[in-house]
């Protein structure tokens, strides 16, 4: 299966028509996006409401349409050896059809490019030798920049062909990583295409080891179910979750380069801070306690307890008549309230509706004919009103939260059987807060508001949510995610050896209830495309120790040399020279170290003359080193890493297991090599 270079420009040329297609297709879209912008919607909106609808959906269209210079308008060609159906190829004829990032047509609405995500798409990822599925040839093709230059075919049915591993395919999982994370639709493997078109309905987790592709599985699911159910999700929204700022930078330029520009990003943080602000940190025996699921109920039992069996019979005055509804009555009506489980804030709003029915079913004994306008002018009758407030008053979920935090007789009381009384004194503050605009908030107690606040009043569900580097969250994490696709689905992405929190999950199956998705398929990614075979053999020397029973990667790249471990005696300055060495190499490059290391490496990189960019800066050409604090490597890679002192990686995190995690995220955010620095002994596992 050999790449074939361009040789020549001739008609006869295989490159050079395949060249000529790609022009064409580039002048067809081209030509689609001038038919978007040139859509005259004066005559066919009947108010400037719909007006404005419909002209930001044409704008969404006409960004939709954009031609990417240095992305490939198409990566592959598939060749049938039957017609395939029109009806399977959006509107196509004919045996042949280009693959790319998007649905292409010429004038007549032909296809040119047909969209990665059609069904007639699938065989290029997923037939084989065994399998070819009707497909006769695949055709795989290289670039440089935005300019075809190579192609190289491979002939399924032929059994004078030896099976060989692409080149092309290799070439484009190895190339230099500058800039933002970048698709893989030229490179999914068939056990990720699985993942990316299962259906929409059923919740998937995906556990994947270093460099196995799973957070590109998850957003390309994420595009092909936008393309599979696109009005569908249109109206109820898709969500990325990601961990922290800096990763949702990297990879926020992935679905716009598949066309996608709706789906929303946000940290866990950003969806639980919409009423308070984060200005405090808990130390991690107070955060694990808070992050535990048996908050919920703690909760749950605080904001009961505000509901106050009634002593008093409303009476309710109307004209020259009295209507009295006796405290036995109103407390059979709250009894059901509570046995029905409601929100506490709809049980509150139903509650005078309640009483005023007992109400007219007293005046229709009495000879009246009153209607739902009477119903609802008797629910906001004084006396009503004031019994629902004695009985079941309304809670601010944030001040609930405030007064389990700051009150220790209310937090004992409804944490009874729960919490263990160390556990209790580690989560009241030592100096309450006066109010709630006063509280120095931590981030585990946003996510507690949050769970209130639900409690209160439900909260918005969408179609569909990505939770990546899901491994850290904590169970009241997972609730909170879980309640924002709770008539949804899910895609989990996550990798339990690099679960670097405290409370980080030990299982997928205890993190698949506390997100609501109990029932979800969990699918296991061991094939290893980035990290080189030397540097995930050594890192996965720390396996047995932090996630046993787990399966290593297998990486499918040999790059020998690709690992250096050196000890040094002048550290700082050693570190620096590794930098300039792989300055030298074509990429990024990466320098990490612990969290503590990280000011004394940029004063010696600035002595040194070298600039440095922090963590979700793009790398360009001009300037490709960033230095990352281990902290936040999580998720992001590089083409060459430089990895300063592992044992400090590993002391500064709280305990051992949790710092030997870190280290082994550190260890596998290279692409092509990794040179590992010590002046300090190495952690006996890596020895």
């Amino acid at each position: 299966m050999p790449a074939h270079e361009f040789e020549s420009d001739t008609t006869t040329d295989p490159l050079a028509h395949e060249r000529a297609h790609l022009a064409a297709s580039r002048a067809a879209l081209r030509a689609m996006r001038e038919d978007a912008q040139a859509l005259d919607i004066r005559d066919v909106t009947a108010n400037w409401v719909n007006a404005a609808v419909l002209q930001a959906q044409i704008d969404e269209r006409i960004k939709s349409l954009a031609d990417l210079a240095h992305t490939p308008l198409f990566f592959g060609r598939l060749d049938y050896l039957h017609v395939v159906g029109a009806e399977e190829a959006e509107g196509a004829e004919g045996e042949q059809f280009y693959i790319g990032r998007r649905h292409v047509h010429d004038a007549q609405g032909d296809p040119m490019v047909i969209d990665w995500r059609a069904p007639v798409s699938q065989p290029f990822y997923r037939a084989s030798r065994k399998a070819p599925l009707d497909v006769g040839r695949r055709r795989r093709f290289g670039y440089t920049g935005g300019d075809l230059t190579a192609y190289e075919d491979e002939h399924l049915t032929d059994p004078a062909e030896a099976e060989q591993t692409s080149k092309l395919l290799q070439a484009e999982i190895e190339r230099p990583r500058v800039g933002p994370m970048r698709d893989i639709v030229a490179t999914i493997q068939p056990e990720q295409d699985e993942i990316v078109r299962s259906e929409l309905g059923g919740t998937v987790c995906v556990q994947g080891g270093p460099g196995t592709g799973k957070t590109a599985v998850g957003l390309h699911r994420v595009a092909y179910l936008l393309y599979a159910h696109r009005e569908r999700l249109a109206r109820t929204g898709t969500l990325v979750v990601g961990p922290n700022r800096s990763f949702l930078h990297y990879i926020e330029q992935v679905l716009p380069a598949l066309g996608e520009l709706e789906v929303k990003q946000a940290t866990v943080e950003d969806l639980v801070t919409a009423q308070i602000e984060v200005r405090g940190a808990d130390e991690a025996p107070a955060a694990v306690v808070k992050g535990d699921a048996r908050m919920a109920e703690v909760l749950r039992r605080a904001l009961r307890s505000h509901v106050t069996p009634p002593t008093e019979p409303v009476m309710v005055v109307r004209g020259s008549r009295r209507w009295r509804v006796p405290a036995y009555e109103i407390e059979e009506m709250v009894q059901e309230l509570l046995a029905r489980d409601m929100r506490y804030g709809a049980a509150h709003e139903a509650l005078p509706q309640r009483i005023a029915h007992a109400v007219l079913v007293r005046m229709e004994q009495s000879g009246e004919a009153p209607d739902d306008r009477v119903q609802n002018s008797v629910a906001r009758n004084p006396a009503v009103k004031a019994a629902v407030k004695a009985i079941w008053p309304a809670v601010d979920p944030a001040k609930l939260v405030l007064r389990l935090l700051s009150d220790a007789e209310f937090l004992a009381e409804h944490a009874e059987g729960l919490l263990t009384e160390d556990e209790q004194k580690a989560i009241l503050w030592t100096r309450p807060a006066r109010s709630v605009k006063t509280a120095k908030w931590s981030a585990a107690d946003a996510v507690l508001i949050d769970e209130a606040a639900d409690l209160v009043s439900r909260t918005h569900s969408l179609g569909h949510v990505v939770i990546d580097e899901a491994q850290d969250l904590s169970p009241m994490q997972y609730r909170a995610v879980g309640r924002r696709c709770s008539t949804g689905s899910a895609t989990v992405l996550g990798d339990l050896a690099q679960g670097t929190t405290p409370w980080s999950t030990q299982s997928w199956e205890q993190a698949l209830h506390h997100l609501g998705k109990a029932d979800a398929l969990v699918e296991e990614l061991t094939a290893g495309f980035r990290v080189p075979r030397d540097v995930i053999a050594y890192a996965s020397r720390l396996l047995p120790v932090i996630s046993p029973g787990l399966t290593p990667v297998e990486s499918v790249r040999e790059s020998p040399g690709s690992l250096s471990v050196r000890e040094v005696t002048e550290l700082d300055a050693a570190v620096v020279a590794a930098c300039e060495e792989s300055l030298t190499h074509e990429g990024s490059i990466g320098l990490i170290a612990a969290d503590a290391r990280i000011p004394a490496l940029a004063e010696a990189l600035t002595a040194a003359g070298h600039t440095y960019l922090s963590p979700g800066q793009e790398t360009t050409a001009e300037s490709r080193l960033t230095l990352v604090p281990a902290s936040l490597a999580k998720g992001l890679e590089y083409d060459y890493v430089v990895l300063d002192e592992p044992a400090a990686v590993v002391d500064g995190e709280p305990d051992e297991r949790t710092g030997l995690r870190r280290l082994y995220v550190a260890l596998t955010r290279a692409v092509s090599g990794l040179t590992v620095l010590h002046a300090t002994p190495l952690p006996e596992e890596l020895a």
